[in-house]
């Protein structure tokens, strides 16, 4: 028996002896069939043509590839860099880890910059690349509210209203996903136009009351960014209670929600409440990598204009007054998921793969294990750490 399939996608291979993570539950005892670069489907391995090659998992967890919405960078790179050498690092840094999809996430920045950063993005799509896919561009500002900023550069800040939105949205082809304050000035346009043009609307470094939310879920608005960061919460108007952009994501079920599950921005007790009220079909899980990724504590690191530091395992402002996104890729998060917050291996799982796919619409074709999707594959240890990982079938890591 051969132990491992063609580098060709176009040649038949099946995985065997694995156990596979569907959305519903866990198959054993199947070979799962590849052909042409897309899942045919389960078979018993017995019956298997003699000319089909086998790759034998070793009784390893196989799944849909991960798929990151929210991710700017690692290994001293960010996807504020339009160049060769950084969007080839953090892709190729994805993939190892079992990250097949991926959008290329920026922080906010003068307008230019995020210019020069949509025209790489649709030149480095436009071709086959070696790393985890680029299936979009995800602009994490630059309208925020200021008082909300965090990490991202308050000297980028501005508001939806000011001009300078047709610039970016002149590169539309490739954004997949815009982030922004729904509350801010110009928004609700923005929303609409978004809407029309098929990019995720979402929500997120806000100061926004629930009704802000829902007149932009009326216009458009179908997401937010990483629950309990950079969000308002309730407050009192005199004797009134006014929700706000935290009480909105926890409870709007029509939108889909991220979470960042390094078990640093939030500690367990909050992310079992976002599992609790959000639930298993709606909640993503994103890394918010930052550049620190991938470099040990104490390091130094730069998005746009501001420095930062990987301290305790997480990316951290000099001054320590915010976090600056996260220094764990997605793998890395699964047994937070499992081991920590107690949430089912068949869930975390979706929670990374499929529901993102879901939230961007993508999942007609990445984020299971099903019969027609792209055969987009992790194989991991135990631990999470990848043993292979495939791209429409063809390997594109492998630590055996």
């Amino acid at each position: 028996m051969k132990t491992s399939p063609s580098d060709t996608p176009e040649a038949p291979f099946a995985i065997v002896d694995g156990r596979f993570v569907l959305p519903d539950k866990i198959v054993t005892g199947q070979a799962l069939l590849i052909t042409g670069g897309h899942i045919a489907g389960f078979v018993a391995e017995a019956d298997l043509a003699a000319h089909v090659e086998r790759l034998d998992a070793g009784g390893r967890l196989v799944t849909p590839g991960l798929i990151d919405i929210h991710t700017h960078g690692a290994l001293s790179h960010t996807f504020n860099e339009p160049t060769t050498g950084a969007f080839g690092a953090i892709t190729a840094e994805n993939a190892r880890r079992g990250v097949t999809s991926l959008l290329a996430t920026t922080a906010t920045a003068p307008i230019p910059d995020l210019v020069a950063c949509l025209e790489f993005a649709r030149q480095w799509m436009a071709g086959p690349q070696a790393g985890a896919q680029v299936l979009g561009v995800h602009l994490e500002g630059p309208y925020f509210e200021r008082v909300q900023a965090g990490a991202q550069d308050p000297a980028a800040i501005r508001n939806p209203d000011d001009g300078t939105v047709d610039a970016l949205l002149a590169h539309a082809d490739v954004v997949r996903m815009m982030s922004y304050a729904p509350e801010l000035p110009g928004a609700l346009t923005l929303t609409r136009r978004l809407a029309r043009l098929g990019i995720v609307a979402a929500a997120g470094h806000s100061m926004a009351r629930d009704k802000d939310v829902l007149a932009a879920m009326d216009a458009g608005l179908s997401h937010i960014i990483h629950v309990w960061s950079a969000q308002s919460t309730t407050v009192r108007e005199g004797p009134w209670r006014k929700p706000g952009l935290l009480e909105a994501s926890l409870t709007f079920d029509g939108l889909t929600v991220e979470m960042i599950a390094d078990n640093r921005h939030l500690p367990p007790t909050l992310m079992k409440l976002a599992v609790k009220c959000i639930g298993p079909d709606r909640l993503c899980i994103v890394s918010d990598a930052t550049s620190g990724a991938g470099l040990p504590d104490g390091s130094r690191f730069r998005m746009g204009g501001l420095e930062y530091e990987v301290s305790n395992g997480v990316g951290m402002m000099l001054d320590r007054s915010s976090f600056a996104g996260s220094s764990t890729l997605l793998n890395q998060m699964l047994p937070v998921l499992v081991d920590v917050v107690g949430v089912p291996l068949v869930e975390a799982v979706r929670m990374a793969t499929l529901n993102p796919a879901r939230a961007i619409g993508v999942d007609d074709r990445k984020g299971s294990l099903l019969p027609g999707m792209d055969a987009d594959i992790a194989i991991f240890n135990d631990d999470f750490t990848a043993w292979r990982v495939m791209i429409s079938g063809r390997t594109v890591t492998s630590n055996q």
